[in-house]
């Protein structure tokens, strides 16, 4: 089991932990308040402030193991971009369990042995009240304070944080804010802009062709955000971030079975980006990826959309 755990922090000797479980998809406001308590505790007492998250999903393993694909869960964030939102948010330890078939058969009393106290050293662990960990989800939160009490750590539990209408904040309204292209809920449940980041890569250069010259990012499988363009920014290419158009989605005017891609249009701007890391912050949906009969009618559109994402910045800044 220790080599399916991966540490993302400066120093490699595991020190006793503040830990907190989860898979913080998003970190979005309910994770936000979780984690400035667990930093809170874990400087008063003297801990390393600590996640442990997993991958795949858990959900995704099982769904993959039952061959049921409809019920793996979007990806609202690459695993860059979670453990640098973990980061801003005081956490110095990112600890990273593969969650395969031993990890899924691991019952709640080894869970807690072997990885929460030989492994990581839990001195203080905080969870909701509805965690449930090992086989069969056989462990609870009454299991982790018997053991708390035999081995001489805390726990404690914390309570749902809820928006100003009383809905709780998750990870699962997050990916279908995102699904709807409802950027302006998205980034009320975040607390930020929603933000994909990732190496500006080699396109076919259509866009310079054509007078539209674009970054071109990856992005990850199963993308929680729906395909579509949207007014974003760009960070990471100047000292302050620079306006922008950009496209989600898998070109089907020029391309038959295109991959996902990320497209970005800066607005009066020229840059050489390639190989650079960027993040794109989304400010506001357009509309739908179209396919059009042909490229003037394409270029059209995104003349469209491009005359909004100027207006949007005139009227709102970035």
């Amino acid at each position: 089991m220790k080599n399916s755990i991966k540490l993302y922090r400066n120093e490699k000797a595991v020190q006793p932990t503040a830990l907190t479980i989860g898979n913080f998809d998003g970190v979005h406001i309910g994770h936000q308040h979780l984690l400035e308590h667990l930093v809170k505790q874990a400087y008063a007492r003297h801990l390393i402030p600590s996640v442990l998250t997993f991958t795949p999903h858990p959900r995704e393993f099982f769904a993959l193991r039952g061959q049921r694909q409809e019920l793996i869960p979007t990806r609202i964030s690459t695993l860059r971009d979670k453990v640098m939102a973990l980061n801003c948010h005081g956490i110095e330890a990112v600890y990273l369990q593969t969650f395969n078939q031993a990890m899924a058969q691991m019952s709640a009393q080894d869970f807690i042995q072997k990885v929460l106290l030989e492994q990581l050293q839990v001195r203080y662990l905080y969870v909701g009240e509805d965690f449930q960990f090992g086989h069969r989800r056989s462990g609870n939160i009454e299991l982790l304070k018997e053991a708390a009490q035999q081995h001489h750590f805390t726990v404690e539990i914390m309570q749902d944080v809820l928006d100003n209408h009383q809905i709780r904040y998750s990870s699962t309204e997050l990916r279908q804010a995102l699904a709807f292209g409802q950027i302006e809920k998205a980034n009320s449940f975040l607390g930020r802009r929603y933000s994909i980041s990732g190496h500006v890569i080699h396109g076919k250069k259509l866009g310079r062709t054509i007078g539209i010259p674009t970054l071109n990012i990856p992005v990850m499988p199963r993308c929680a955000l729906r395909s579509g363009i949207y007014v974003v920014s760009v960070r990471g290419l100047s000292e302050h971030a620079l306006p922008a158009v950009a496209s989600l989605g898998v070109r089907p005017t020029v391309e038959l079975h295109g991959e996902v891609l990320l497209e970005v249009h800066i607005l009066n701007h020229s840059v050489s980006a390639y190989g650079r890391m960027v993040t794109i912050d989304f400010h506001h949906y357009i509309r739908d990826e179209e396919k059009f009969p042909d490229l003037t009618t394409m270029m059209s559109a995104i003349q469209k959309d491009i005359a909004i994402a100027q207006h949007y910045f005139d009227d709102h800044g970035l």
